[in-house]
């Protein structure tokens, strides 16, 4: 069979090129570790790694939400707690003012009332991020305005937040809330914090009654309405405490779970797409080692010239 002069030459040539685009993409996976730089390399496992990043971008958001949560629940739990101190002094006021107290001393226990009074009200108009905390959605304004009298009493303090609360995705399919609206009057949705009509209960307005009956004079009242009320508050201010107690635990599973997640899919786009150094090196070897034969062996062919044809 006859071969053409040129065959050789050609074929040595497309030989040398494979080996040096070869050569080329091995050293570039020893440099970089990644196995995969072009999607030609390996279709099959890029399809697989875009999955795995798709998935990964979405745990991250999550992961991002489940952050957030975490961080806003502690601030309202902090605040509950807050509350809950108050309370606990208002109803030792209200056990001290009993038929042995002077007037005096009701008065001084009424101002003291009127600073819990406020306190509460600042607590409950807590911002954080930017937004306040027991608005409901309507997180752009204080949700409770406090009107004092010109002696300084607390007349009233009105909730100007809604009852509704945001659903913030921590999953596929899977929504959480964590903001507790200040107060809910409309006999559904969730509890309202200081005031909720299906429990009877009025935080605020409690302290006010035992603010006035204070400075009346009024000891019977407190006695038999003041206290009970405030005692009704305290329970329901402990419901609250619970829940959010509970869903603190749940968002701290959630994120150790989505953490434990994000770490396997890792692992899995590293298995799909880094390089296996050792054996990286041997096949680069390997194609180094027979690059320089295709060029030894070309060159000592491709001696003949013109003179030899000549002779």
């Amino acid at each position: 069979m006859r071969v053409a002069t040129n065959t050789f030459p050609e074929t040595l040539v497309q030989q040398v090129q494979l080996l040096s685009m070869r050569q080329t993409r091995l050293q570039t996976q020893v440099a970089t570790g990644q196995r995969i730089q072009n999607p030609e390399d390996d279709p099959a496992a890029m399809q697989r790694i875009l999955g795995l990043h798709v998935e990964t971008a979405s745990l991250r958001q999550y992961r991002s939400n489940l952050a957030k949560l975490e961080e806003r629940i502690h601030v309202a739990f902090d605040a509950l707690k807050s509350l809950k101190i108050l309370l606990d002094r208002a109803g030792e006021l209200a056990t001290l003012a009993d038929g042995t107290r002077s007037p005096r001393e009701l008065r001084t226990y009424a101002t003291e009332v009127t600073q819990l009074v406020q306190q509460a009200v600042q607590v409950l108009n807590q911002k954080h991020r930017d937004t306040y905390l027991f608005g409901g959605t309507r997180t752009d304004q204080p949700p409770f305005a406090l009107t004092l009298d010109a002696n300084g009493r607390v007349t009233s303090v009105v909730y100007r937040g809604n009852m509704d609360t945001a659903a913030v995705p921590i999953d596929t399919q899977v929504t959480l809330t964590v903001d507790i609206p200040g107060a809910n009057t409309s006999g559904t949705g969730p509890l309202g914090l200081t005031a909720d009509n299906r429990s009877g209960v009025d935080l605020l307005r409690d302290l006010i009654a035992l603010q006035d009956s204070l400075l009346a004079g009024d000891t019977q009242a407190i006695a038999q309405t003041v206290r009970p009320a405030l005692l009704r508050d305290e329970a329901h201010l402990l419901t609250h405490i619970s829940n959010q107690s509970a869903l603190i635990a749940r968002i701290q599973s959630a994120v150790s779970l989505t953490d434990r997640r994000l770490q396997a899919l890792d692992q899995a786009v590293s298995r799909e797409a880094d390089a296996d150094l050792a054996e990286t090196l041997v096949r680069l070897n390997q194609v180094q080692a027979a690059y320089q034969a295709a060029l030894q062996s070309g060159a000592t062919i491709l001696r003949l010239s013109l003179l030899d044809f000549l002779r």
